[in-house]
């Protein structure tokens, strides 16, 4: 996919005849509410023109597949089929494969730069000896690019029939759903969750639920209550006891544990936890990973941090979930959420004690709203990326770009004649952080939080990666 980026005069009209696709398709792809105004600075993502293939009497998957010389996985994940034996004679698939007729004026190069391949690699798509052959009105095939398998996680706070609608409508772009979470008591029982409809919608979709266990609130920190189970040998006992029967009983296949906000005088007693985790869960065949504080090294202090022992938690389990996100904290002043030199500062520091294929990089899928001037202790409003686009056409905010934090932000003036400082996300951020996981070769993304619509996101990761299905 291209990434435009919205310059006076623009139009999706114009946009669509420049690209040779369809208003429709990149109305479509960018969850566009108001198609007829676009915002200077606006970031758009301009789909791939793709083939539409008609299933044929006897196609499956597999034969439509081999026919265009690509996999199976591909057009399930492009298409969104949950289940790709279930297609019928005269379905309308796209196939991820483009073929480009080459216009008046136009060389092989500018067709290599247009797709972001080679002259060598189209030349041998087509079979072709010489630049030379190029010729307009000839037809070429677009080689493809190779793509990255990864894991995908989606963390989820909504729960009942809504938490299953939300799991439902992003499923063919996960592994793993962590419904967020059981809290421990102080007894070693967990408090309930409504979570079925989730792991129901989990299950039918081919996406391993993974169960939460954390010792705070919104309320509480946690701190008191960690070191009351950690410290004492039975009730982690209980803990665990009690985790594996929920997790039988429920469906779940693995366990995420997210204890923040513990004492450094209880990091030995948490890594402890973690052994006896590990022990226990994996002899009844359940997966154990657990969400990191972000840290840049091994002696950094902090009640977040300094408790969570990265070399030990690499080693025992079998993956982590790096929480990269909340520089842009909803009490602080306004920056951008999910810096890139900041998390790059984190992934350097994990991936030098953690093995890479272990480590999912934190994604967080909000926007937030400050009032300026920033007042100690007032907090921001926090929605949704749609939310974001809205406010800045509402009050035709021209939209700018951090190249360092790698973000997308904009100022407006409310009726009031209050400012407002907007730091969101959009295709540039987010094709930056899924660069950070290909160069880093990163086991993958782990999003937080599933229920703020993000289309642009979901398009371009299904664009860059194969998502792996158990």
């Amino acid at each position: 996919m291209i990434i435009h980026v919205i310059k006076s005069g623009d139009s999706i009209w114009r946009l669509s005849q420049q690209y040779g696709v369809s208003a429709g398709r990149i109305i479509r792809v960018n969850g566009l509410e108001n198609p007829n105004h676009l915002v200077i600075g606006q970031a758009l993502l301009i789909p791939n023109p793709y083939i539409q293939y008609r299933v044929q009497p006897g196609d499956t998957i597999g034969t439509i597949a081999a026919k265009f010389g690509i996999t199976v996985n591909e057009i399930t994940q492009i298409n969104h089929l949950t289940n790709p034996t279930n297609i019928f004679q005269g379905q309308r698939l796209t196939i991820p494969i483009i073929f480009h007729r080459v216009a008046e004026h136009e060389n092989i190069n500018d067709i290599a730069g247009r797709y972001g391949t080679t002259v060598q690699a189209i030349l041998q798509t087509n079979r072709m000896s010489s630049p030379s052959g190029v010729q307009p009105g000839m037809t070429l095939r677009i080689p493809q690019r190779s793509k990255t398998v990864i894991d995908v996680n989606g963390f989820t706070n909504i729960y009942g029939q809504a938490g299953g609608q939300i799991v439902r409508d992003v499923a063919h772009n996960l592994s793993f759903v962590s419904p967020f979470a059981y809290r421990m008591k102080e007894d070693g029982t967990l408090e309930s969750l409504d979570d079925n409809p989730t792991i129901q919608a989990a299950q039918s979709n081919m996406v391993i639920p993974i169960m939460c266990i954390t010792n705070f609130s919104p309320t509480e920190a946690g701190t008191e209550l960690a070191h009351t189970i950690l410290s004492n040998p039975t009730l982690v006992e209980t803990l665990l006891t009690n985790v594996i029967n929920t997790m039988k009983n429920k469906g779940y296949r693995g366990l995420n544990i997210d204890f923040e906000n513990v004492s450094p005088d209880d990091r030995e007693h948490y890594n402890h936890f973690l052994e006896r985790a590990v022990d226990r869960l994996h002899r009844e065949g359940f997966l154990v990973s657990s969400s990191l504080a972000p840290k840049t090294s091994a002696n950094q202090k902090g009640l977040l941090v300094e408790a969570h022992d990265y070399p030990v938690h690499g080693r025992l389990l079998d993956f982590v979930v790096l929480m990269t996100y909340e520089w842009g904290y909803r009490k602080g002043p306004p920056q951008a959420i999910s810096p890139l030199h900041e998390i790059k500062r984190v992934i350097d520091y994990a991936v030098s004690v953690i093995p890479p294929n272990k480590i999912f990089m934190g994604f967080q899928i909000y926007a937030r709203d400050w009032l300026l001037p920033h007042v100690q202790g007032q907090e921001a409003e926090t929605f949704d990326m749609q939310e974001a686009i809205r406010r800045a056409v509402q009050h035709n905010a021209e939209i700018h770009y951090d190249e360092e934090a790698q973000s997308p932000y904009f100022r407006y003036t409310d009726n009031q004649g209050r400012t407002h400082e907007v730091w969101f996300e959009d295709a540039r951020s987010a094709e930056a952080k899924f660069n950070l996981v290909k160069n880093y070769r990163l086991r993958g993304v782990s999003y937080w939080v599933l229920g703020y619509p993000f289309p642009q996101n979901w398009e371009l990761l299904a664009d860059t990666f194969i998502i792996r299905k158990f």
